[in-house]
C-alpha cells in the first residue's frame, strides 16, 4: 500500500455494533482504513460486512460506538450527513431512477438553476456528460435509466456518487453487472481515486478481483472481524478458511451422470435487434450452459422462452408441446420457470415472508374454484429452509432483512416448491458469498440427479464450466458454438464469447 502510513489513518471505526430485529448484526467492531489505499471486507452473506458499511453511509441512527473521520468524530445518523462528511456509498443493487434521464439521476438534488428559478438544461448536460466521462461512458445524457442496459446504469450510479466527491467511497459488489472489460474500466478509475488520496471500501466475494485491486482485507464472520491483513499476506484457500472456517470443495458435477432425451426444443428464435436464428435442446437430467459476453442475447432469450419478453419468429416446445409466446403462465403451467437475473426486481416479495416467498409459485397449483388450499405448507417450507440452508429468525421473517445470499436461496427455493420439469438460473450465484455459493450448486446437481433440466446463465467461467454438461455460447445475438463436457474450458468459451473459432 504506497503511501498510506504517511498519508494517515482515514476512518476509525470503533466498539461500533448494530442490533437488527433481535440479531447483533455488527458486534464491537473495531475498523480502520488508511486515506489512498482500496480496502477490501469480506465474509459470507449476513457476516456483517454489508451493515457495517450501511453504518457509515448514515442508514441506521441506533448504531453504538464511535466513528472518526480524518480527525473528527461524528454522528452518522442520516445519509445527508455521511455524504457531509465525504461518505459515499454505491449500493449492489442499483438506487437509479429508471422513468427520469440519466442528467436528473446523476445530478439529483443539485440540479442547476438559473436566476434562481429557471433550470439551466445546457449546464445540466454539460455537467453530466463530465461525470460520465470519469466512468468512461459516452451516451446521450437525455436518455432514461429505462433506455440503456444493466451494466450502463451501474456506470451512471458510480457516476453520480463521484459528483459529490467523496474523501471515503464505499462500493458493495460494483462489478456484478459488469463484462470484463467494464470492470477493468472500473479499475482503472478507483486507481486514479486511490492515488488522489481518496479511501475505498470495496466489498466482493470475488477472489480474482479482490488479489488484483486490493492493498488490505478485512474478513468478517458473525458481525466481527477475523483478521485484517495485507494483500500479500494471503492466499485465495487462506482467505476462504477465514471466511466460512473450513475448506471448501470446489463444486463440480460428475461428467458420468445419466442424461436422457431432449425435453426442451427451440428452433429459429428470433426477436429483431435482440438475438437472430438461434436453435438447440435441452436433455433431461441436463445442466445446459448458456455463454456470452454482456449484451450477446443470454438473458434475453431466457426471457422470450419462458413468455416474459416476445419473439418475432421461431417455436419453443417442452416435451413435444408447443408453448404460447408470451405467455409465462403457459409456461409455469408446462413445468418451465424462470429465476431471474434481479432478485429484488423481477424476483421477490421483499415485504413478504420467507413462508409466503417460498409457496408464492405454488398459489395457481393449489387455487380451485377460486379458493387456495394450502396443502403441505409448513412441511414444504420447512424441508427448503434445511434443504437450502436458509438462516432467519423464523419463517415469518420478512425477506427484505435477510442477507443477499440467503435472499437467492430463497427465491431458488421458491421456484423447486414449484416442481420445475425445465429451470431456467440466470446468475444464481450473483454477489453471493462462497458458502452459499456450495449450497446452490448442490441443488442443482440435486434437481438434474432428480431428472429435471436446468439452463445455466453465469457470466461466471469456473462456475459455468464446472456445473454444465454442455455449453451453447452467444455472440452478438447468434449461436456461435457448442461444447461437450469433453471440450470445455475457460479458454475455449472465453474465445468462442468473443466470436473465435474454437
Amino acid at each position: 500500500m504506497p503511501e498510506s502510513d504517511t498519508i494517515g489513518i482515514a476512518l476509525k471505526m470503533h466498539g461500533v455494533s448494530k442490533r437488527y430485529q433481535g440479531t447483533l448484526a455488527v458486534d464491537r467492531v473495531d475498523f480502520e482504513a488508511y486515506a489512498g489505499e482500496v480496502h477490501v471486507l469480506m465474509g459470507e452473506n449476513g457476516a456483517g460486512k454489508s451493515t457495517l458499511m450501511k453504518i457509515l453511509a448514515g442508514s441506521f441512527n441506533d448504531y453504538i460506538g464511535s466513528i472518526v473521520i480524518g480527525q473528527k468524530e461524528v454522528l452518522l445518523h442520516s445519509p445527508a450527513k455521511a455524504r457531509e462528511c465525504g461518505v459515499g456509498m454505491i449500493y449492489q443493487e442499483l438506487s437509479v431512477a429508471r422513468p427520469i434521464s440519466i442528467a436528473e439521476n446523476l445530478l439529483v438534488g443539485r440540479l442547476p438553476y438559473r436566476y434562481g428559478f429557471w433550470l439551466d438544461k445546457k449546464a445540466m448536460y454539460r455537467q453530466s456528460q463530465q461525470l460520465l466521462h470519469k466512468v468512461g461512458l459516452d451516451i446521450d445524457p437525455w436518455k432514461t435509466i429505462g433506455e440503456i442496459s444493466q451494466h450502463e446504469a451501474q456506470l451512471v450510479e458510480i457516476a453520480r456518487i463521484l459528483g459529490v466527491n467523496p474523501c471515503i467511497l464505499v462500493m458493495d459488489e460494483p462489478t456484478s453487472a459488469l463484462s470484463r472489460r467494464e470492470v477493468q474500466c472500473l479499475f482503472a478509475r478507483m486507481r486514479q481515486l486511490k492515488n488522489r488520496g481518496i479511501t475505498i471500501l470495496y466489498i466482493s466475494h470475488h477472489l480474482p478481483e479482490v488479489f488484483e485491486i486490493a492493498d488490505r482485507i478485512t474478513i468478517m464472520r458473525d458481525g466481527r472481524i477475523v483478521a485484517t491483513k495485507s494483500i500479500h499476506e494471503v492466499t485465495p484457500p487462506m482467505l476462504v478458511q477465514m471466511m466460512v472456517g473450513k475448506t471448501l470443495e470446489k463444486p463440480v458435477v460428475s461428467p458420468t451422470r445419466k442424461i436422457g432425451e431432449p425435453v426442451l426444443k427451440v428452433k429459429h428464435l428470433t426477436r429483431n435487434g435482440f438475438f437472430s436464428n438461434v436453435s438447440f435442446h435441452a436433455c433431461k437430467g441436463e445442466i445446459l450452459g448458456i455463454a456470452g459476453l454482456t449484451g450477446a442475447g443470454r438473458t434475453d432469450i431466457a426471457r422470450s422462452l419462458c413468455g416474459l419478453a416476445p419473439y418475432d419468429r421461431g417455436t419453443v416446445e417442452l416435451e413435444g408441446q408447443r408453448l404460447r409466446r408470451q405467455s409465462y403462465s403457459d409456461a409455469i403451467k408446462h413445468g418451465l420457470m424462470y429465476l431471474s437475473e434481479d432478485r429484488k426486481i423481477d424476483g421477490l416479495f421483499l415485504r413478504l415472508s420467507i413462508k409466503q416467498n417460498l409457496i408464492s409459485a405454488t398459489l395457481q397449483r393449489n387455487t380451485h374454484c377460486g379458493l387456495y388450499t394450502a396443502n403441505h405448507e409448513a412441511q414444504i417450507t420447512s424441508d427448503l429452509i434445511e434443504k437450502l440452508g436458509i438462516v432467519a429468525s423464523s419463517v415469518s421473517q420478512e425477506v427484505s432483512n435477510l442477507s443477499g445470499g440467503n435472499q437467492q436461496k430463497v427465491l431458488l427455493g421458491k421456484w423447486i416448491a414449484a416442481d420445475p420439469r425445465v429451470l431456467i438460473l440466470d446468475e444464481p450465484t450473483r454477489g453471493v458469498d462462497v458458502k452459499a455459493r456450495v449450497t446452490i450448486h448442490r441443488v442443482v446437481r440435486d434437481l438434474v440427479e432428480e431428472g429435471r433440466t436446468v439452463l445455466l446463465i453465469s457470466s461466471d467461467l469456473p462456475e459455468l464450466v464446472g456445473l454444465s454438461d454442455r455449453v451453447i455460447v452467444l455472440h452478438n445475438g447468434r449461436l456461435a458454438g457448442e461444447m461437450n463436457k469433453t471440450q470445455l474450458s475457460e479458454e475455449s468459451v472465453l474465445l468462442a464469447m468473443n466470436g473465435e473459432v474454437v
